[in-house]
């Protein structure tokens, strides 16, 4: 029997409240995926986001933005792919890849879509359809950036740690608060001073999405007994994992240990619940240079590889019954 055809719409505000309530049902989304995530930075990302549905029902969410060059799903966002739920089965992931291509050669002058599906960690349940519909769809892998992660229910020990004396934890304490202003200094100077750049988001952006999201965007900070900060960092939670978004330290924190003393704390009793820690990539240049310090630093922690591609795939359109690029 012919299976039922998808149908592409595109995002509109009052489709809100149905692309939200299906992330939160999906297998793969995260709060990232929610709208008021994605559009805190609607000015810099022109939105192409699109819902598939298979007769009347919403069976995938694709967040997405569009280029002059590209169809990219999302590039204000870390991962973004299909968004699927418990229909989306593997045959009608091909059929939507179908329907994509096709809707975006009529309705665009992109000529790719640049695809960065959501990491496995990530998936409630499984959730890799989209990998083998990128097979079939002849996309080249353009993007490999390598994450190093810990599988929290069996963590590797750490290596090469130092060993803090209870005196020294004495003079330490770990505190949950909404003080970003207070980090914030800390790790703008840090990124300016040692890789000439700013933060992704500034102070501003990070306070407002932790409003939106408070559950989700956590500030844990370390202060000695005089309250000043000595580092800290920004956590992004979902469902299965705890991702470090951003990690900073004074050169005094660096001195005491004060980050070694967070981690271990994060990783043994904070979040021992779930199912990964996730420090975060260690490379630049789309993974053509690897960190070999930052990521070593991570591996002494316990963590390995966790891997975020990009992957390309051409947009051919048709001219007179000819496909042309």
């Amino acid at each position: 029997m012919e299976r039922e055809s998808i149908t592409v719409v595109g995002y509109s505000a009052n489709l809100k409240d149905i692309w939200d309530n299906f992330v939160e049902k999906s297998r793969n989304g995260t709060f990232l995926h929610k709208r008021a995530y994605m559009e805190y930075h609607s000015d810099r990302f022109s939105d192409y986001s699109m819902l598939f549905y298979c007769g009347d029902r919403l069976i995938a969410l694709l967040p997405a933005n569009i280029t002059d060059e590209a169809v990219v799903s999302h590039g204000g966002l870390t991962y973004g792919g299909l968004i699927m739920n418990n229909d989306t089965t593997a045959e009608r992931v091909l059929d939507i890849f179908g329907a994509l291509k096709k809707h975006l050669a009529k309705e665009t002058n992109a000529k790719k879509i640049l695809y960065r599906p959501v990491p496995h960690i990530y998936h409630s349940y499984p959730c890799e359809e989209d990998l083998y519909a990128l097979f079939r769809n002849n996309a080249l892998l353009v993007e490999r950036k390598i994450s190093t992660t810990i599988k929290l229910s069996r963590p590797l020990p750490f290596k090469g740690r130092r060993k803090m004396t209870a005196a020294a934890k004495s003079r330490l304490h770990i505190i949950e608060d909404d003080n970003f202003a207070d980090f914030w200094k800390i790790l703008e100077e840090r990124l300016m001073g040692k890789y000439g750049v700013a933060p992704v988001h500034t102070l501003q952006e990070i306070e407002l999405l932790h409003s939106l999201f408070p559950q989700n965007i956590l500030l844990l900070r370390v202060t000695d007994n005089s309250g000043t900060t000595l580092g800290g960092v920004v956590v992004y939670v979902t469902g299965n994992v705890a991702h470090t978004q951003y990690i900073g330290a004074t050169d005094e924190g660096r001195r005491v240990g004060a980050l070694d003393y967070l981690y271990e704390y994060l990783i043994s009793d904070r979040f021992s619940g779930l199912d990964y820690f996730d420090f975060g990539v260690s490379t630049e240049q789309g993974g053509d240079y690897l960190n070999s310090g930052l990521i070593a630093h991570k591996e002494r922690l316990g963590g390995r590889a966790t891997i975020y591609d990009t992957y390309s795939i051409e947009i051919k359109r048709v001219d007179n019954g000819k496909e042309k690029k």
